[in-house]
């Protein structure tokens, strides 16, 4: 069983940028297929943003195509979400999941000036 521990969250003005990081443990993520990171709003559904598989392959929702990237570093058992460019309408409590795996607990990212 994998444990996923989301970090890098907090406060960014518009147009800063964050580097979330998911640290996973119990498994090593080169064996798990695809890691990925949601985002979930106030009052909204979760929602997709990015994923990478094992072969590093990955892909995007269009909302974050140009300005979100996904990384892992199998070194590391981790896997990172560089977000730029971020807006207010941004703010969400961002998760890591892992399939097979589950869902890390979250971290808050807020945009706001």
């Amino acid at each position: 069983q994998v444990q996923l521990v989301e970090s890098g969250g907090g406060l960014v003005q518009p147009g800063g940028s964050l580097r979330l990081s998911c640290a996973a443990s119990g498994r090593i993520i080169s064996s798990i297929y695809v890691m990925g990171w949601y985002r979930q709003a106030p009052g909204k559904q979760r929602e997709f943003l990015a994923y990478i598989t094992n072969g590093g392959a990955t892909s995007y929702a269009d909302s974050v195509k140009d300005r979100f990237t996904i990384s892992r570093d199998n070194t590391k058992n981790a896997v990172y979400l560089q977000m730029n460019s971020l807006k207010p309408e941004h703010t969400a409590v961002y998760y890591c999941h892992a399939n097979p795996g589950g869902w890390g607990q979250g971290t808050q990212v807020t945009v706001s000036t």
